[in-house]
């Protein structure tokens, strides 16, 4: 390694360092604000249709402690998110033309927008369906329901954040594709194993009920089907920025 690609090396670490200071920086922050905001949050969501009706126990000293914990990292988490997006964004701008750096800019609030729709979806429409689907099981064997703050938040986090995940999927087929990882050749002839595994975690992250497996896997499937259109169409674009360029060269 020479001396400029050592200086180039050290200057990308000097970035990458400045990048995560500001991230950590920010959750750390961030943190503070969700500890002062957790009673809040928890009282609203108390007040929510599908826990109205729930008298939320702690069967240990520490159940309380963990849910304000839990709830104040989930707030943490959800003010860092986009300023974490937008700071792994200026360190790779460098390497990227006027152009693209204008194109990914765009990804930072789609990527979260598509999270808060995600949670939005799981929280109000797939977790009061599976929280019936439950409580008429357990009444059909005669089952007396009390439960825990600790399994409540437990049972609501499995299913929103990994939700909340999955609906990221669009942009992630739109930035491989971008990258040229990608094309949406490949993905249409993916479609069958994609649509398995789509069905596999659809079903990984609800009950065993076929209404809400279907109202779950349904949404997975059109993402998948939207990604291909996306990337379609991002990859359609480069192919004519490609052949303006070289139409460019030969005059």
């Amino acid at each position: 390694m020479n001396q400029e690609q050592q200086l180039t090396l050290v200057e990308h670490l000097t970035e990458l360092r400045k990048r995560l200071i500001i991230v950590i920086s920010i959750f750390i922050l961030s943190l503070a604000l969700g500890f002062w905001l957790a009673p809040k949050t928890l009282m609203f969501i108390k007040q929510q249709p599908t826990s109205i009706n729930v008298e939320w126990n702690v069967f240990g000293y520490t159940d309380g402690l963990m849910i304000y914990v839990k709830c104040a990292l989930v707030l943490a988490i959800l003010v860092t998110l986009p300023i974490a997006l937008h700071q792994i964004w200026l360190f790779v701008r460098p390497g990227l033309n006027e152009n693209e750096a204008k194109g990914t800019a765009y990804y930072i609030p789609v990527a979260f927008l598509l999270f808060l729709l995600g949670i939005s979806f799981s929280y109000y429409i797939l977790l009061p369906l599976m929280l019936n689907f439950m409580s008429n099981i357990n009444s059909s064997i005669g089952a007396l329901e009390t439960y825990g703050m600790k399994q409540y938040f437990t049972f609501m986090f499995n299913l929103v954040i990994p939700v909340g995940i999955v609906f990221e999927l669009p942009v992630v087929i739109l930035f491989l594709t971008k990258l040229g990882i990608i094309t949406p050749d490949w993905l249409r002839k993916m479609r069958k194993i994609a649509y398995l595994v789509l069905v596999v975690v659809g079903a990984t992250i609800t009950p065993p009920e076929f209404i809400s497996e279907i109202i779950i896997i349904i949404p997975l499937l059109l993402l998948f089907e939207i990604s291909i259109l996306v990337s379609s169409w991002c990859y359609k674009k480069q192919l004519a920025k490609q052949e303006l360029e070289n139409h460019s060269l030969e005059q």
